[in-house]
């Protein structure tokens, strides 16, 4: 199957457009952020959650990743209910939804509550995250969007860096009630900020074309898989980061928790990074390519009497190529669809298998440590990242760059 060129299947009205609409598409990429801050509000105040609830660390678990796992299950059947109903109604109706639950959390006594609160988070938050990017695309002109899809890509690194700073400083001022009820208010006032910029009138998303077959969604779907592949092998490098400094080279919990902040802000840079090589032409098959650093970034990383310098720097190019990658498919999944109205799908199978990896890869890196040691996870980060590497050049071999001028 070879996609037909997007230049083919642009939104009506775009020829008329002179230009991207980047102020749109700022506070579109803004409520992205402000989700992802709701995705990790509970990272910097999960202790003070737990003795006042009185939850297990297991518990604790289930509240910080139900978010991920709404996504990991319901990502495609939401990618067809938002090609339903719209996507600049279901981004609405997603910041709507997560601002509630928030609010709903604030008043939790229990597990359960709390459980059910972040189930309905977890709803509203992929309906956010496969709106935004279907939307971007269509407020950016075609030569400008891969870089306005890259700078998408970084909104969970920035959202979560931000709501980690924050939660750490005004958890300890307002209590855990008091920073989730500011997160929910936060949220709040992004819904008619959000809903005011949109489109309106005519240049609001007219009725879909037809559902697109299975056929149609076969590269965006391995496209898919790579990502997929991408998460499962290099988020849990950063997540378990502190831990191997703390295990290994003696570090403080503080020390190894900054050293962590730190390397995770990388994919963002890394994520931009893609914008800039996309908008210069640079080939797909090259950019991909360039995943293969994470095998030996994994050596030096995880190798036995690693020094904490080369421990590092490993990570932080895994953490690099974590957002490289991560933007790259985003860049990538509109050269491939056969329409550009099958965004919103195709978005759902991306976050599907983003959310899948995300949610997997963390237990499996504890598993294969906890059994076989850190160097172990060498094998296995050098066979996930050379399947994602292969996925993302078979991919490119059928995308269609639009023309860089």
């Amino acid at each position: 199957m070879n996609p037909r060129p997007l230049s083919g299947i642009s939104e009506p009205g775009e020829q008329l457009r002179p230009r991207s609409q980047w102020g749109t598409i700022v506070v579109v990429y803004l409520s992205g952020v402000v989700a992802a801050m709701s995705l990790g509000k509970f990272s910097s105040v999960g202790p003070e959650v737990a003795a006042r609830l009185g939850l297990s660390l297991a518990q604790l678990g289930w509240v910080i990743s139900a978010v991920v796992g709404v996504g990991a299950v319901a990502g495609l059947p939401a990618g067809y209910l938002i090609r339903r109903y719209g996507t600049e109604r279901s981004l609405v109706v997603g910041l709507g939804l997560i601002a509630a639950a928030s609010a709903a959390s604030v008043t939790a006594g229990d597990f359960g509550w709390l459980l059910a609160a972040r189930i309905a988070e977890g709803v509203g938050y992929l309906l956010v995250t496969i709106s935004c990017p279907a939307l971007i695309l269509r407020l950016a002109r075609e030569r400008d969007r891969g870089a306005a899809l890259s700078l998408w890509a970084t909104f969970v690194p920035v959202g979560l860096g931000a709501s980690t700073l924050a939660g750490g400083a005004l958890g300890s001022a307002l209590g855990w009630r008091g920073w989730i009820g500011l997160i929910a208010a936060l949220t709040f006032v992004m819904v008619p900020a959000v809903w005011m910029r949109l489109p309106r009138g005519s240049a609001r998303q007219t009725s879909a074309g037809p559902v697109p077959r299975a056929r149609a969604l076969t590269w965006p779907t391995v496209l898919a898989a790579a990502f997929c592949l991408t998460a499962l092998v290099t988020i849990p490098v950063v997540v378990l980061l502190p831990t191997l400094l703390i295990e290994q080279h003696g570090r403080s919990v503080a020390g190894a928790g900054a050293i962590t902040s730190v390397i995770s802000l990388l994919g963002v840079l890394g994520g931009l990074a893609v914008g800039v090589l996309f908008r210069r032409g640079a080939p797909l098959a090259l950019m991909a390519a360039s995943g293969l650093l994470v095998v030996p970034a994994a050596w030096l990383t995880y190798s036995a009497g690693a020094s904490l310098a080369a421990t590092v720097a490993g990570a932080g190019v895994i953490a690099l190529e974590n957002g490289f990658l991560g933007a790259l498919v985003f860049a990538t999944l509109p050269l491939v669809l056969e329409r550009l109205d099958h965004a919103d799908v195709g978005n759902g199978v991306v976050a599907q298998a983003g959310s899948l990896g995300s949610l997997l890869g963390p237990p499996l890196f504890g598993l294969v440590a906890g059994g076989f040691g850190f160097q172990a996870l060498v094998l296995v980060i050098a066979v996930g990242a050379l399947a994602a590497v292969g996925a993302l050049l078979l991919v490119s071999r059928a995308a269609r760059r639009p023309a860089s001028g």
